[in-house]
């Protein structure tokens, strides 16, 4: 399980925390199914990545409520006489004036921004998979000496596919991209582990292609603090794959666009997060779903105990089901009110409202087959339905002309780009000042740095007809 919360202010008591997004899951799509998700199918439902995708949904829904309630203001003035008007908690309008040293904000930055007093963290009941648990992975097995290999086996005539390792082979090779861990006898993924992707997400900020387009990368839209059990953390692989002297090094004080020259400047820069601990007495009391530790019993005798049968678990398995919750916006349109379920009655969580709640197994909505993907069956985290979210967000040319909110106006960002374009389009920049192409550059540096990223292709060349469903519902 991984959750996203907000701590608002220097100090964490429950007050000025809020949980964003809450979501479980470990399993992920072999390479050879992405050529068939057409956007629809979710590649990856690692909790972690879940987490990720889900605060961009969430981020989303919160620009739309603001949007939202200046559009019925502008429409219906009457209708905020003598009522407060709450604007969002989390994101404000970004503001254009110079700030207290000198330098104006990049014009070309998107409208919006995380309020400056809060923080993000992630927390995860496991260590991420990757290289961020070798060790925990090393420590696992019955001798944990690092497994030798054949120096022939990697020289610099080796293929970036060969290089590109199964999630727990290896164990001497460290500091490494890897896929996702998978079992022995499935099909290969090319999915990168929740280590690589998280340490990406230190360079690119937590934000998705879309939201990118919407809230600028400033300093808190990064994680602040990675929080693990203290038995799940390894700090030496910490270090070595997420911090500043690890193997991101050589992105250390670089910056994109490179002439940001203040800490407070808005753009993409590496920030490490930090590595936060909680008890394990704390864990055990307050998350009882944890895979069980093989336990010696006190019956049998020392020279019995050592034994597979005696040093054994109870057998467990990761389910192939995903749970994703979302906080609802700030503010929400009351014609927007019933969800992708259809339902208008919506449970909360620890007083919190929820915005979305979905069971996702095999990357599409249960009781649908990820092998026929269709518009019905795609999770709201999935690249369609994120991207037809944000074009709706953009369509309304009243949106951009209230209180001017933007300096690059959103109904500008919505014709950017003809309607019907594929979704390899859609994430194409519109020349070298657009945001998205200082991001994809960060991006493109922070994978040459992360030796070996194999990109996981094939599900790009779509448009959004693929959410128009052509089947009757059946009665």
């Amino acid at each position: 399980m991984t959750g996203i919360v907000a701590v608002k202010g220097e100090s964490t008591p429950s007050e000025t925390l809020t949980c964003l997004t809450v979501t479980s899951g470990a399993k992920c799509l072999s390479a050879s199914h992405i050529p068939r998700c057409n956007g629809l199918v979710l590649h990856d439902c690692h909790a972690e990545i879940l987490a990720i995708r889900a605060f961009n949904y969430w981020l989303l829904t919160e620009c739309n409520g603001i949007l939202s309630q200046k559009r019925q203001l502008a429409h219906d003035p009457l209708s905020s006489v003598g009522k407060e008007t709450p604007g969002s908690s989390f994101i404000q309008k970004r503001s254009t004036e110079h700030g207290e040293d000198g330098h104006k904000p990049h014009s070309e930055w998107p409208p919006f921004e995380i309020q400056p007093d809060i923080n993000l963290y992630m927390y995860c009941t496991c260590a991420p998979c990757g290289d961020g648990s070798m060790e925990l992975c090393m420590a696992a097995q019955e001798d944990a000496t690092p497994w030798e290999i054949p120096q022939q086996t990697h020289t610099e005539d080796t293929s970036t596919e060969e290089m590109f390792l199964d999630g727990r082979a290896h164990f001497s090779l460290l500091g490494i991209v890897r896929r996702k861990p998978s079992r022995t006898d499935a099909e290969s993924t090319r999915s990168k582990s929740c280590s690589d992707k998280l340490a990406l997400r230190q360079v690119s900020s937590l934000l998705s292609s879309e939201t990118s387009r919407l809230v600028a990368p400033t300093k808190n839209v990064y994680i602040a603090g990675l929080v693990l059990p203290e038995e799940e953390i390894s700090r030496v692989a910490c270090e070595r794959s997420f911090g500043v002297d690890g193997r991101m090094k050589g992105l250390a004080g670089r910056s994109w666009p490179e002439t940001i020259d203040h800490e407070k400047e808005t753009g993409y820069r590496f920030r490490p997060f930090q590595i936060l601990s909680v008890p394990s007495e704390e864990v055990a009391a307050l998350w009882p779903f944890a895979k069980p530790k093989p336990v010696t019993s006190p019956a049998v005798s020392s020279q019995k105990e050592d034994t597979p049968q005696t040093q054994g678990a109870k057998k467990s398995k990761p389910g192939n089901a995903s749970a994703v919750w979302t906080l609802a916006p700030t503010y929400r349109d009351p014609s927007e009110i019933v969800t992708e379920t259809g339902s208008k009655a919506l449970p909360n969580l620890r007083r919190s409202k929820t915005g979305l709640y979905e069971t996702v197994i095999n990357g599409v909505k249960q009781g649908n087959r990820a092998s026929a993907p269709g518009a019905r069956g795609a999770s709201a985290l999935s690249r369609a339905k994120m991207w037809a979210l944000f074009r709706n967000i953009t369509s309304d040319p009243t949106s951009a002309q209230v209180e001017d909110v933007s300096a690059v106006s959103l109904e500008t960002q919505a014709a950017q780009k003809p309607q019907n374009i594929t979704y390899r389009e859609f994430k194409e920049p519109n020349g070298k000042k657009d945001p998205s192409s200082i991001r994809m550059q960060a991006i493109r540096d922070a994978q040459q740095v992360l030796k070996g990223w194999m990109p996981n292709s094939g599900d790009e060349d779509w448009g959004l007809d693929v959410l128009v469903d052509c089947k009757k519902r059946k009665r």
